[in-house]
């Protein structure tokens, strides 16, 4: 079920169609909570804004020239244009499950396009960072910073996103196969290898860290330090504190070390698609940003090796 939050002022019929509509999406297509919630935070927003100059706005019929001004607004709030990018999507998958649903005939947004984004990779920490930032937990004698090494490792040697990691079940890790059963995006599976350092570390979380923090048995492989699965948002908190603790003063973010497996991979030698595979890319083109990677390293293998390189 679509998880609820607190709503803004709206009429109660934009208020109902908003959750049909995430209803419906979630059922169909099995989106992940986050992405929801996305979608009903830049309807929620685009509604009010024209719900406050316009009491009978309806989003079932709502016009091109209201969306242009909402637009505009975001404009003149700053926005980025990725996030206006997001917003597009969200009123587009919107708009298509109206018409589906025989709500409206018409698509207002048809002649509206995206703002082009730049496809920039973010930098990568270098292998040495890496290093640094796996080695900051004192693993010692507190099981919150053993479970955290456990998870850093696991992060980096399987590339999985960070909700992906902090809602794997015990029954989708095989220590003994060395795979990961990983549930992605759109509901998903794909198996995932893990190196020996990351299984290493799980065992001996699992071993001596784990049942010190579990209250209650439930059956996540990281818990909090309250017993019950871990937020995202608490584990990014946990990797800007190591990274600090380590000196790395790169800008990072939650999807830091899952860049820098597929960079360190592709570095290494391996293939474009096996890339794509491994982070559970349903569109090479997604993976297509690290591209220029394996391009220079081709350059540099013909530099050196090309009789007239």
């Amino acid at each position: 079920m679509v998880k609820k939050h607190r709503t803004p002022k709206l009429d109660e019929s934009n208020l109902q169609l908003i959750e049909e509509f995430l209803d419906g999406i979630w059922i169909e297509k099995g989106l992940s909570q986050n992405t929801l919630a996305s979608y009903r935070t830049d309807l929620l927003k685009m509604s009010e804004f024209l719900y406050k100059d316009n009491a009978s706005f309806s989003l079932t019929d709502f016009d091109q020239y209201q969306v242009h001004e909402y637009l505009g607004h975001r404009y003149d709030c700053g926005l980025s244009e990725r996030s206006t990018a997001r917003f597009l999507s969200s009123l587009r998958a919107f708009l298509s499950w109206c018409q589906e649903n025989n709500l409206r005939e018409d698509d207002p947004i048809s002649l509206i396009q995206n703002p082009k984004l730049p496809k920039s990779l973010p930098k990568a920490l270098t292998e040495k960072q890496v290093e640094a930032l796996l080695s900051a937990p004192q693993t010692d004698e507190d099981p919150v910073q053993l479970r955290d090494k456990a998870m850093l490792e696991l992060l980096y040697a399987s590339g999985l996103r960070v909700t992906e990691l902090t809602s794997l079940q015990l029954n989708q890790v095989s220590l003994q196969q060395g795979v990961i059963r990983v549930i992605g995006k759109g509901n998903k599976e794909r198996l995932v290898p893990m190196g020996e350092d990351a299984i290493d570390w799980i065992e001996r979380f699992m071993h001596q860290g784990r049942g010190m923090l579990l209250k209650n048995n439930v059956d996540v492989l990281f818990p909090s330090s309250r017993g019950v699965q871990m937020t995202r948002q608490t584990f990014w908190h946990r990797i800007k504190y190591y990274a600090k603790k380590a000196g790395i003063k790169a800008e990072l973010s939650p999807h830091t070390l899952r860049h820098a497996f597929a960079t360190h991979l592709l570095n290494h030698g391996a293939d474009l698609r096996v890339v794509q595979m491994l982070l559970g890319h349903s569109d090479l083109s997604t993976t297509q940003i690290y591209t220029h990677i394996a391009t220079e390293r081709l350059q540099k293998l013909v530099a050196q090796h090309h009789p007239r390189g």
